[in-house]
């Protein structure tokens, strides 16, 4: 593009033929310029010479500092009366050699899996959660919740004035019973509560042939549907400040679940409620709420100026963590979020 350029400015001048190119102007005297190798910098007056750095990595190299850290050899050098230079001095001399390192054998956190799970259907990823309830005098009631991430259908839940693996071993295994789940059918997702990793759950989950999958530590964004379930049970306008008994509790998260599952249009499911996708009643609701917009439409189209109403469709895909690439898909048969260790410690300079 350059040579065409320069072809043409000598006809019809520089800027016509950057203009008709779509050449910037500075692009093509850039060009005309040969590159030139950079001044060499000039070295300060109070730099350190070569032999002086190789006496000071020798030293660094030395039988007796080559386990000390620069700023220990530096003390210690000043101590007895020895001065090479400063101890940033010395981590600048080690690092131009790749002497730099972490030597100590120390634990180091394993590095988790960013879970990324995908359903297409109702029963084949849940996510469950505990959630307190306020009593009274500082009581506590634990709610067990188990949820459908594509129907966002509230599956299962119980109750109980503590946390324990039974408990949960006991909701999982009603609930796979009730919803009739089959072996490798389904991907049960939770974070990192001791329920949720206990050798009791995990033992269930083994014989029912359900795939586990666990959050991140610290990152309550890989649990997602759940926690915004308890959010909006939370933020309900006759939501108690505190229950007085757990009898009180359960009528109440009973007449939640109800309106839950019944009633509440959901924003991400197309403004359907959750029965009715979790029990594929879709279409016969998307063709009646059509008739209904076709018929607004004929009474009066100059209303609606973006053309022909039509219902929003329903997600054929939901997600925990969608991967920024398609090449990046985990298959939710073998989905699970796995820890792995970090790497060995590096040893002294010698």
């Amino acid at each position: 593009m350059i040579e065409v350029a320069e072809s043409l400015a000598d006809e019809n001048g520089i800027s016509e033929a950057c203009r008709v190119l779509g050449v910037p102007r500075s692009t093509l005297y850039r060009a005309r310029k040969p590159p030139t190798e950079p001044a060499p910098r000039p070295t300060p007056p109070r730099a350190m010479s070569a032999e002086e750095k190789a006496k000071v990595r020798d030293v660094l190299h030395s039988e007796r500092f080559q386990d000390c850290a620069p700023r220990e050899v530096y003390a210690v050098l000043l101590d007895e009366g020895v001065y090479y230079c400063y101890w940033r001095t010395m981590y600048t001399i080690l690092t131009k050699y790749d002497e730099v390192c972490e030597r100590r054998n120390q634990r180091r956190h394993p590095t988790s899996t960013r879970p990324e799970l995908r359903a297409t259907g109702p029963n084949q990823l849940w996510s469950w959660d505990i959630t307190y309830l306020r009593g009274l005098k500082g009581i506590f009631y634990y709610l067990y919740m188990i949820i459908d991430v594509y129907s966002r259908y509230i599956v299962g839940w119980l109750i109980s004035n503590r946390e324990a693996a039974e408990l949960a071993e006991q909701l999982i295994a009603e609930t796979c019973i009730q919803e009739g789940i089959e072996s490798e059918q389904l991907t049960l997702h939770a974070d990192r509560g001791s329920a949720m990793r206990s050798k009791t759950v995990a033992q269930l989950l083994i014989t029912l042939g359900v795939s586990k999958s666990h959050s991140r530590p610290r990152t309550p964004t890989d649990n997602p549907y759940s926690e915004a379930q308890f959010k909006t049970m939370k933020y309900r306008p006759d939501y108690p400040k505190e229950f007085s008994t757990i009898k009180q509790a359960r009528g109440w998260v009973r007449e939640f679940v109800q309106w839950y599952n019944q009633e509440h249009h959901h924003t991400g499911l197309a403004l359907m409620t959750p029965a009715v996708v979790h029990h594929g009643q879709v279409e016969q609701v998307v063709q009646q709420r059509q008739q209904v917009l076709d018929a607004a439409y004929a009474a009066h189209p100059e209303r609606f100026v973006r053309g022909k109403p039509t219902q929003p469709k329903l997600p054929e895909v939901v997600w925990i963590n969608k991967p920024k690439s398609e090449h990046q898909i985990i298959d939710l048969a073998g989905s699970a979020a796995s820890d792995s260790e970090a790497g060995a410690q590096a040893g002294s300079r010698a």
